[in-house]
């Protein structure tokens, strides 16, 4: 039996490192690397690669030495991949993290939203329900890993972790912070849009499921064979008519229902700030307008620290902002009683003239009549999001904002 020789070189430097003699002709790429490691520990086989040309592709480990094009002294060129971590170690951390991230949230931890709200719970069911459909996402993803997926690589370049994990990790905390933020305000139409959103999250992730043990069975444990899929008696995996790879569907399906569930397609600048959206009219005139009866600092009936909450227990749009319209409007929290919109990337101007009948602690005289009182406030955005705006009840009156402002009613 002829023996084979094996010279590897450097990819870059063409240095020689690594002569073998009497290398059998069976011999694979994996048991060569396994050779390479004795003379260079440093370079274990998974950070090795190996090709017969120095910009060439790297060598599968399963190739044989015979069966490639080369003579009776081969030469391979080698290079470094770099520190490597297992392909579960990978997954493990990028699952696991959202699954602490969200629950830190959830359990509104210090430093979060203040100390105010340290460790209080939200009064909306749709919250705890969100946590719990998050919650078995990522334990799903975290059994599947264990149980369920069969890698055709064994490792990954450990570098990759950080970009991997900074875009699972992100995402959690960024949507965590929306839907558990105390302000957060239900979906619009109630149970109906949830018990329909959550259907669509567990419909889609039992498909996923199903796929990923489709998947599976197509490659016998500890191979690195690659099957066509096709649908099974699983109705799950017909969708393989339609696609190649459903479970990306599914997985889809579920975040889309997820947020359908929530309402909540969180900003895309960072934390809000907070709008009241039925200031007094001391911020709509100044001062020196005011009658002689009316004092000339009176309090916002919106303002936390009074114990009269809002009159009229409007919604509060966050944003980001003081609003390039009304610079004068304050940048506030509304009370616990007020409802709340979470949304970023948005400015709001809503300006709703009340009517003293309705404040009965207000000290101010009447704002003008207007024709019909069911007229809506008249809102200004300086930019279209998503939003959601609850509305307002129909005794407050919202007269046309003039340019200028004109003078106070009781002039």
């Amino acid at each position: 039996m002829k023996h084979y020789e094996v010279e590897i070189l450097d990819a870059k430097t063409r240095e020689k490192l690594c002569f073998l003699d009497k290398v059998e002709p069976q011999a694979t790429i994996a048991e060569i690397k396994n050779l390479f490691t004795k003379t260079h520990p440093q370079w274990y086989p998974a950070r090795q690669s190996l090709r017969l040309d120095p910009k060439g592709r790297s060598l599968k480990d399963e190739d044989i030495l015979q069966s490639l094009p080369v003579g009776t002294t081969a030469t391979f060129y080698f290079r470094d991949l770099g520190a490597q971590i297992s392909w579960v170690t990978v997954f493990l951390t990028e699952y696991a993290g959202p699954l602490l991230i969200y629950l830190l949230f959830y359990f509104r931890v210090p430093f979060l939203y203040g100390p105010r709200y340290d460790f209080t719970a939200s009064r909306h069911a749709v919250v705890h329900l969100a946590c719990a459909c998050h919650s078995f996402h990522y334990i799903k993803r975290l059994l599947e890993t264990l149980f369920v997926h069969r890698f055709s690589h064994g490792t990954m370049p450990l570098r990759n972790i950080f970009k991997n994990c900074t875009y699972y990790w992100g995402f959690a905390a960024w949507m965590a912070y929306y839907i558990n933020h105390p302000l957060y305000t239900p979906p619009a139409y109630g149970d109906e849009q949830v018990k329909l959103a959550l259907a669509v999250f567990l419909f889609c992730q039992l498909g996923n499921f199903s796929i990923h043990v489709a998947l599976r069975n197509l490659r016998p444990a500890g191979s690195k064979t690659r099957k066509i899929p096709y649908p099974t008696r699983n109705p799950f995996t017909w969708l393989f008519l339609l696609v190649s790879c459903p479970n990306y569907t599914y997985e889809v399906g579920s975040w889309i229902g997820f947020t359908i569930m929530t309402q909540c397609l969180p900003g895309e600048l960072g934390p809000p700030s907070h709008h009241c959206l039925c200031p007094p009219p001391h911020l709509l005139f100044p001062p020196s307008s005011y009658p002689p009866s009316v004092p000339t600092s009176p309090p916002s009936p919106c303002l936390p620290s009074v114990s009269m909450p809002c009159p009229a227990n409007c919604p509060h749009i966050p944003s980001l902002s003081r609003s390039p319209l009304h610079p004068h409007l304050p940048s506030v929290p509304p009370p616990p009683r007020s409802g709340s919109v979470l949304t970023g990337g948005i400015h709001a101007d809503i300006l709703i003239f009340p009517t003293s009948p309705i404040f009965p602690h207000s000290p101010y005289p009447p704002s003008p009549p207007i024709s019909s009182p069911s007229r809506p406030p008249v809102v200004l955005f300086s930019l279209v999001g998503f939003m959601q705006i609850s509305p307002c009840p129909p005794y407050l009156h919202a007269p046309p904002i003039p340019s200028p402002l004109p003078s106070p009613p009781w002039h």
